[in-house]
C-alpha cells in the first residue's frame, strides 16, 4: 500500500509479466531457423560494413582491367574505370549502414516521441494525428529529390531528408498501439500512485511500446537503404563516397549498365540480403511475440 492508498501489485505484476514475455519471445525466435538466418545476413552485412578497411582497399584512380567480368582477381569484376568492384561493395556497405542508422535513429527518436506524447496528451492528440495523415499523404520521393538535390549531395543531406521524411510513419505505428495501452488499468495505478507524466512515460508507455520500437528500427533501417540508394542512383549522394546506389550511378553513367551485368548485379545482391533479411527478422520477432504463434 502506498502512500496515496493505492496498491503497487499492478506495477510489480506488469514488470514482471514484461520481463517474463521478453524470454518467451526471444526463446520463439531462436526456435525460428528463417529469423536466425535473416539475422546471420544482418550481423555478416554489419560486419562487412564495420570491418570493410581490413577486407578491402578504398576504390580510388584508374585500373589497367576496365569492365573485366569476375575472376579470381576481381571477384565481382571491375567498372568502367578498372576499379574492383567487391571493393566498391565493401565500402558501400559501411555507407548504407551508417546511413540507415543514423537515419533511422533521428525517425525513431522523433517519431517515437511525439507517438508517446500524443497517446498520453489526448489534447495533443487530435493535432498530431492530424499532422501524421497530412504528412503520410504527401508524395515522399519527389519532395525527397527536391530537398536534397536545393542543399546538396553530402552524407549530412542524405540522412536528414530521410529521417524527416520517416518518422510520420514511425509515429503512426507506435501511436496505435500507445493508445491502446495509456487506457489500461496499470496506467491507471501509476498515475494515482503519483507518478509525473514524464515518469510514467518513461517507466511504463515506452517498455509497453517497445516491441513496436524494435519492429519499426529495422523496417525504417531497411527503407532507409533502399532510399539513399535511390539518391546515390539519381547523382543526389555523397558524390566523396562510396554507397550502393554510386555504383549503379556510376554503371548507368558510364552505360555498362547494359553491356557488363556485373557492375549492377553485386550492389543490388546487397541491397536485397539486406532489406529481406531484416524484412524477416520483423516477421520472425512478431511470431516470436504472438503468443498464439508461440503455442502452435
Amino acid at each position: 500500500m502506498t502512500a496515496t492508498g493505492v496498491t503497487a501489485e499492478p506495477l510489480e505484476t506488469f514488470a514482471t509479466d514484461q520481463v517474463s514475455a521478453a524470454g518467451a519471445t526471444w526463446s520463439a525466435f531462436r526456435r525460428n531457423p528463417i529469423g536466425l538466418i535473416a539475422a546471420g545476413i544482418l550481423a555478416l552485412l554489419l560486419i562487412v560494413g564495420v570491418c570493410a578497411p581490413l577486407i578491402a582497399d578504398f576504390p580510388s584512380g584508374y585500373g589497367d582491367q576496365v569492365l573485366h567480368p569476375p575472376s579470381g582477381a576481381h571477384w565481382f569484376g571491375t567498372d568502367n574505370l578498372g576499379r574492383d568492384i567487391f571493393a566498391e561493395v565493401v565500402w558501400g556497405t559501411r555507407i548504407s549502414i551508417v546511413v540507415a542508422a543514423l537515419s533511422s535513429a533521428l525517425a525513431i527518436m522523433l517519431g517515437v516521441l511525439i507517438a508517446v506524447l500524443g497517446a498520453y496528451f489526448p489534447k495533443a492528440d487530435t493535432m498530431i494525428g492530424t499532422v501524421v495523415d497530412l504528412c503520410l499523404s504527401l508524395p515522399v520521393l519527389p519532395l525527397m529529390i527536391l530537398v536534397a538535390a536545393l542543399a546538396g549531395p553530402s552524407l549530412v543531406t542524405v540522412v536528414l531528408v530521410i529521417a524527416f521524411f520517416s518518422w510520420p510513419e514511425v509515429t503512426r505505428v507506435v501511436r496505435s498501439q500507445a493508445l491502446s495501452e495509456v487506457q489500461l488499468p496499470y496506467m491507471d495505478a501509476a498515475r494515482l500512485t503519483g507518478g509525473s507524466p514524464v515518469w510514467i512515460i518513461r517507466k511504463h508507455l515506452l517498455p509497453a511500446v517497445a516491441p513496436v520500437i524494435v519492429v519499426s528500427v529495422v523496417l525504417t533501417a531497411s527503407r532507409a537503404v533502399l532510399s539513399a540508394a535511390g539518391l546515390a542512383f539519381l547523382g543526389l549522394g555523397d558524390p566523396t563516397s562510396w554507397s550502393w546506389g554510386r555504383i549503379l550511378y556510376e554503371a548507368q553513367q558510364s552505360g555498362a549498365m547494359s553491356s557488363a551485368w556485373w557492375t549492377t548485379l553485386f550492389p543490388s545482391l546487397a541491397m536485397l540480403a539486406l532489406v529481406v533479411s531484416a524484412t524477416l527478422i520483423s516477421i520472425a520477432y512478431n511470431d516470436a511475440r504472438n503468443p498464439r504463434t508461440r503455442e502452435d
